[in-house]
């Protein structure tokens, strides 16, 4: 894709270079000079604008040329708001509601055009604040059930998903990122890593020196780099979530790709966690967080059951892709036969994700990107315990979570081990 006439907006051009789009006339007013705008992004890539007009309010977001994080001295390809714009539209088909609106797409300026979602927040925010989302979990297994059924060969028709597996392989550049900042780079002194130190230092050099851990994150990376199994949001974190006291809705897919669904889950359960872990850091007196913790627990846990039963009723209900189809399964009476493949998937789901959830863990407390769960803890002693605490999880259930827990109940159960340790 060509940026050819590409030009990164500012406040002060966009109602001029998008005064004339009709549907932004209607969503704001015809009058672009009554038009406000502000630059909010807060992310890593991107430029994300609020415009503000007579009629209402838009969300501009574009892509730039490199990743905003780090500079122009890490350039990256306009495309990744190609691939943003066409994982939203497949979201919105697969689980209406639960994503920003698109009004317009202009390709040769990277830019997405979208809903304004007032008075949501992001969810990690909300969690740092200690505010609970009514219904988040239903709202959440229920979206990665849809998107990740509804994405796969347990539904697509066969051709639609292979070319959909071609043009999402384009999307090179940023699963290239996730390839390396999630599995490789926290493992080794790799140049961009980043800790708390002095305080965790030991602890890092002990990470990097357990081989069995690292072959089991290089397992799943290759299983992230050649199992096709669904479109997967492929940035599923408390980051890309924004919520009010009842509403949840997911943003910025721009990391979709075709890969394993525990992937998804795995991430989304590992953030939860790691908002969990950080919850002392945020007391006003201790033990003033203990009952949001249990309510992120239970949340969390909502999110697997509903992911689950909807997972189910989908098998059930819309297996019309290429794989265990019901000609050769309850067509025949062989509906016990289903149920079985239908537990093995799911636990090979649950089994990725454990892992997955460890290794996400590890790259956010050593890797470039970190969360502001740990990172807004202002007690660096403190937060270094925390997140050594996280660490130590992190590696347990790389190399143990399959054995040790069979339910959510049971991360927390191993979670809280960690926790009394440094009591």
């Amino acid at each position: 894709m060509s940026n050819h006439g590409y030009s990164p907006l500012t406040t002060e051009t966009i109602a001029e270079r998008l005064g004339n789009v009709d549907i932004l006339q209607e969503k704001l007013g015809s009058d672009g000079s009554q038009w406000t705008s502000r630059e909010v992004g807060d992310g890593n890539l991107n430029l994300v604008f609020i415009v503000d007009g007579p009629n209402g309010s838009v969300i501009v977001k574009q892509a730039l040329p490199y990743v905003r994080l780090v500079g122009d001295s890490w350039p990256l390809p306009l495309s990744r708001s190609f691939f943003e714009y066409h994982a939203l539209t497949r979201q919105a088909a697969r689980d209406p509601g639960r994503v920003p609106e698109v009004y317009h797409f202009d390709e040769e300026q990277a830019l997405i055009v979208m809903e304004y979602l007032s008075p949501h927040i992001i969810l990690r925010q909300s969690l740092i604040e200690g505010k609970k989302t009514e219904g988040l979990g239903t709202a959440l297994g229920n979206f990665c059930a849809r998107t990740l059924f509804r994405g796969s060969d347990l539904h697509m028709e066969t051709s639609r998903k292979k070319a959909d597996v071609a043009l999402f392989a384009d999307n090179v550049a940023l699963c290239d990122i996730t390839e390396n900042l999630v599995f490789t780079d926290p493992y080794f002194e790799a140049e961009m890593n980043r800790h708390t130190s002095p305080w965790l230092d030991d602890l890092v050099a002990e990470l990097r020196a357990d081989t069995e851990m690292k072959l089991i994150v290089q397992e799943m990376k290759t299983a992230f780099c050649n199992r096709a199994e669904t479109m997967l949001h492929g940035d599923l974190h408390t980051g890309s979530i924004m919520v009010t006291d009842s509403d949840t809705k997911v943003i910025d897919p721009e990391f979709a790709l075709y890969g394993p669904m525990g992937f998804d889950m795995g991430m989304l359960t590992s953030n939860m966690l790691m908002a969990w872990f950080a919850q002392p850091g945020h007391e006003a007196s201790p033990g003033s967080r203990t009952s949001f913790q249990d309510w992120i627990a239970n949340a969390t846990s909502e999110i697997w059951q509903v992911f689950t039963d909807e997972f189910t009723r989908l098998w059930e209900t819309e297996r019309t892709g290429i794989l265990y189809p019901s000609a050769v399964l309850e067509d025949q009476g062989h509906t016990a036969a289903s149920r079985k493949a239908l537990e093995q998937w799911l636990n090979t789901v649950w089994q990725d994700s454990l892992k997955i959830c460890g290794i996400e863990i590890h790259r956010r407390i050593l890797g470039l990107a970190h969360n502001a769960d740990f990172e807004t803890i202002t007690d660096e002693e403190r937060r270094a315990t925390l997140e050594a605490q996280a660490l130590r999880f992190g590696r347990e259930l790389i190399l143990n979570g399959n054995d040790r827990c069979a339910t959510v109940a049971d991360i927390f159960d191993v979670a809280g081990s960690f926790v009394l340790e440094d009591a």
